[in-house]
């Protein structure tokens, strides 16, 4: 069956707005998708029909209460969770990610150990550095390797010790687009006795994931990047999440489902999440998938990577027809099912903000910049003041489109 393009764009209302009669081309995905009309529906739906707090006896609030705990299914099937109480939601990946830390080392000794890895954004790093200083944990970096642009095990393996306490993986990266073995880093971790979370805001909107086949202990996604609101969730391993010590309201439970969420839930975004998640579904039925909620999820990402690819093929050839620029990142297309079709470059003479601004200028939207992203262009030497050309495509993304950007690119040499 044919992936219909047709109908996904349709479902996307952002899609169809004309500047000065110009269509919109929305390469800025990595750094947030649109999305389809029926989260936006959601969310307005859960404002006027469910807008109360939680815990009382009248119509609007227990709607309320069943619009939080569906997204907590929902983000379940998504991830392949087994309960809907290992999934933890709030404000963004990034402040989870803080919140989650102090919990997660709180027990660690001076001298103990963490391993970040040198993919990785910013949202998996700092609150481990911070959390480092505070307690006088030892820091040790994980380079990736710029042949094959992942982490490697051997990598990891060499970096283990018996005060590894925890790794912060990244999954695929903002900038370079990249995948990185998870299960197989993860199993090294758990060999060595060590605690695994991995951010993998960066593949969710391009590839299944199953949290129960990686073996990690958490995983974090934000929902704006997958078409949905912006929200971010982090999926915890049960045993671990029992016997941490939450910072919370002293009223607060220690129910999994809430005793990691501070405050008020962000209730309507919730309702745009489960909105997001449905979205998946219904592609999945789309293409053929008349099972479960996370049968037909899986089925939409098999056909929207399928769509995907030859679209990435189509970006990294035609980059590579212009002489002065150099991608950072996978262009061996024997191995293209080894990255995200995010691709960043460098444009010998031109620097990333003009070429950013230029496409702008034709309506295409891009990213330059280190994208928060701090290590990688560390790594790769490239100066942070001015980073990369980043173009990062979806599955609402078609060919027209990349030709259109290629030309503009290709105009900008000459």
């Amino acid at each position: 069956m044919s992936f219909p393009i047709e109908r996904v764009r349709e479902a996307f209302p952002a899609l169809s707005i004309e500047d000065n009669n110009r269509a919109r081309i929305y390469l800025d995905n990595p750094a947030g998708t649109q999305v389809p009309q029926s989260v936006a529906d959601a969310v307005a739906h859960c404002l006027i029909n469910s807008n109360a707090n939680l815990g009382g006896y009248f119509p609007t609030t227990l709607a309320a209460a069943e619009v939080v705990e569906e997204a907590h299914r929902a983000m379940a099937d998504f991830l392949g969770a087994a309960s809907a109480d290992e999934i933890i939601i709030g404000a963004n990946m990034t402040s989870i990610t803080f919140h989650l830390a102090r919990s997660i080392c709180r027990d660690f000794k001076p001298g103990d150990e963490i391993l970040l890895t040198r993919m990785d954004h910013e949202g998996n790093v700092a609150p481990w550095l911070t959390i480092a200083e505070d307690l006088g944990l030892v820091v040790k970096w994980l380079p990736f390797d710029t042949e094959t642009w992942q982490v490697e095990p051997e990598t990891l393996a060499a970096n283990l010790s018996e005060r590894t306490r925890l790794i912060a993986l990244n999954y695929a990266s903002n900038l370079t687009g990249s995948i990185n073995d998870v299960k197989a880093l993860t199993a090294l971790a758990k060999e060595a006795g060590a605690l695994v979370y991995i951010d993998a805001v960066q593949l969710a909107p391009h590839r299944a994931i199953d949290v129960q086949d990686i073996g990690c202990d958490f995983l974090a996604c934000s929902a704006y990047k997958f078409f949905g609101p912006h929200i971010g969730i982090v999926w915890g391993r049960p045993e671990v999440l029992r016997g941490l010590r939450a910072y919370k309201c002293r009223c607060v439970g220690d129910d999994l489902m809430g005793k990691f969420e501070t405050g008020t839930p962000q209730i309507e975004l919730l309702a745009g999440l489960t909105a997001s998640v449905d979205y998946f579904a219904w592609l999945g039925s789309q293409t053929g998938s008349n099972g479960s909620r996370r049968q037909k999820i899986l089925a939409a990402f098999e056909a929207a990577h399928a769509y995907e690819r030859p679209l990435a093929i189509q970006l990294i050839e035609g980059l590579q027809t212009l002489p002065e620029v150099t991608i950072h990142g996978i262009t061996n297309l024997n191995r293209i099912d080894h990255r995200v079709p995010t691709v960043s470059f460098s444009y010998n003479g031109h620097k990333p903000s003009l070429v950013s601004k230029t496409l702008s200028d034709n309506n295409i939207f891009i990213w330059d910049g280190h994208n928060y992203a701090l290590e990688v262009v560390r790594q790769l030497g490239i100066p942070e003041d001015e980073g990369i050309v980043r173009i990062g495509i979806a599955h609402y993304n078609t060919e027209a489109e990349i030709d259109r950007t290629l030309e503009c690119l290709a105009a900008i040499g000459k």
